[in-house]
């Protein structure tokens, strides 16, 4: 489901990667992930829901930024996660 109308993306900023080798709360934890995700608010990097521990999710629901792009090469998309939608 795709929805063009998301107001969330008001929200979108340019961001650096804070921790562009891996999950931010993973690499401290010295814990594995699967995918990274981009917080497209402030830079955050997390894992995604198919890691372990869902870093990217947890931190969409704690600070209210809900936008991620994958910081994977060659994937280009955004998700919002309050929406569960493509944006």
């Amino acid at each position: 489901m795709t929805t063009d109308a998301d107001w969330h993306v008001s929200m979108v900023r340019p961001v650096t990667p804070r921790t562009p080798d891996g999950c931010e709360e993973c690499l401290r934890l010295g814990a594995p992930w699967e995918q990274l995700r981009l917080c497209l608010t402030c830079g955050h990097v997390g894992c995604c829901d198919s890691s372990p521990l869902r870093h990217a999710r947890a931190h969409a629901a704690s600070l209210g930024h809900p936008l991620v792009a994958p910081l994977e090469p060659g994937e280009d998309w955004r998700w919002c996660y309050m929406h569960e939608a493509f944006v």
